[in-house]
C-alpha cells in the first residue's frame, strides 16, 4: 500500500487543534491500515519523528431519505503524537 493511500486526509476540528500544542495530529486513515503502517507513512510524507500512533473505528451512521434507507460508510481515525524533539508539521501550524 502506497504511504499516500494510507492517510486520507486530516481532521480539522476544535479538539483535533488542542491537540496541536502536545504535537498530536489527527488524521482519517485507511480502515485496514495497520498502527507500523500510519507511522511509517507520517514520517515519510512530513518529514517527521513519530513516538506512538492510536487508533479508533468508526461504523457509518444510519440515514434515511425518503423511503431509502442506508448507512454512512464507516472510517478509522488516527491520533498521532510526535516526539520531543520533532518539529511540528507546518500544515497545522498555519491554520492556527
Amino acid at each position: 500500500m502506497n504511504v499516500y493511500d494510507i492517510i486520507i486526509k486530516p481532521i480539522l476540528s476544535e479538539k483535533s487543534f488542542a491537540g496541536v500544542k502536545t504535537k498530536t495530529y489527527t488524521f482519517k486513515v485507511a480502515k485496514n491500515a495497520t498502527k507500523p503502517q500510519i507511522k511509517n507513512a507520517v514520517e515519510e510524507v512530513f518529514k517527521v519523528k513519530v513516538e506512538s500512533v492510536r487508533t479508533a473505528r468508526y461504523d457509518g451512521k444510519p440515514k434515511k431519505q425518503g423511503r431509502t434507507s442506508g448507512t454512512t460508510s464507516s472510517w478509522k481515525k488516527a491520533f498521532v503524537q510526535l516526539t520531543d524533539e520533532s518539529k511540528a508539521i507546518e500544515f497545522f501550524e498555519g491554520l492556527q
